[in-house]
């Protein structure tokens, strides 16, 4: 039985918000430049790297990466061997979303009720997924949403006659809708199968997944890759204006569904797909 106070989780959730806000993930860093090199339009080309000497000053100055810093959406992994004590773990993180959006001088984006929008000053409360793992080790991810491209998520609640050719043209058409919305070059996650609210929890998970790393199942491993192919050939391009660099990736998870149904859900993230990791 492994013990960890509460209070540890706060302080790493407090910097990872500052993290996650200021510097690019590595494997979203290395997809700019490849993409960078690879972009076909001059205008594209321009674009990229202009993103690029953005993130290259946010860095150097410590100045949050975009403007909108985004609803903290934190991963919770716990292995069934933990014991939290000092109080309460919810508590617990999202006092460290608080001290990482008040300290780190982050933008404070959230509205107490949905519709009387009402901010509550501190980007508190955080959007917290929790899962219970075997062994007595703690998986922390942070990922700050803005909301430009969260306003472009789609769900389709398809028939299984559909098949994969409904869900391919689902992802494109929601990708499609989002055009220069997204912030371009996007992410795409994407979550089939499952149910309503299930297959959305898989297209934002599969948002934290390393951008070099396929789907271990062979066909959806092949999906991904021609999806990709067919939103590059799009011509939304950078920043919506033109180019072969629509998005740098797009992650797909599956799960089983009912007999009568084919969730599919289509998540989009802009170019920064902000997300911190932390193993306690």
């Amino acid at each position: 039985m492994k013990t960890i106070n509460v209070s540890e989780i706060t302080q790493n959730i407090k910097e990872m918000c500052i993290e996650a806000n200021h510097f690019l993930a590595p494997d979203m860093a290395q997809a700019l430049e490849t993409a960078t090199d690879n972009e076909k339009s001059p205008l594209g080309t321009q674009i990229l790297n202009q993103l690029r000497q953005n993130l290259k000053i946010a860095g150097e100055d410590m100045i949050p990466i975009c403007q909108d810093t985004g609803m903290a959406v934190i991963f919770m992994e716990i292995g069934q061997d933990v014991h939290f004590e000092g109080g309460s773990l919810e508590d617990a993180v999202n006092e460290g979303v608080r001290q990482g959006y008040t300290e780190g001088y982050l933008r404070k984006s959230v509205v107490k009720d949905p519709l009387i929008r009402e901010n509550t000053k501190d980007n508190t409360p955080a959007i917290i997924h929790y899962e219970i793992t075997t062994g007595e080790a703690v998986k922390i991810t942070v990922a700050p949403k803005g909301f430009g491209s969260e306003n472009m998520s789609r769900i389709f609640m398809l028939k299984p006659a559909d098949g994969i050719e409904g869900v391919k043209n689902a992802i494109l058409t929601a990708v499609k809708d989002a055009g220069p919305n997204a912030c371009p070059p996007m992410v795409v996650g994407v979550g089939i199968g499952g149910t309503f609210e299930k297959c959305a929890l898989m297209a934002k998970k599969a948002l934290t997944r390393p951008i070099n790393e396929h789907s271990e199942i062979s066909y959806i491993k092949e999906m991904e890759e021609e999806l990709l192919d067919k939103i590059n050939h799009t011509g939304i391009g950078p920043g919506g204006l033109g180019g072969t660099t629509t998005a740098l990736a797009v992650n797909i998870n599956t799960y089983p569904t009912h007999i009568a149904g084919l969730p599919v859900a289509v998540n989009i993230c802009c170019h920064v797909n902000r997300h911190a990791v932390r193993l306690l």
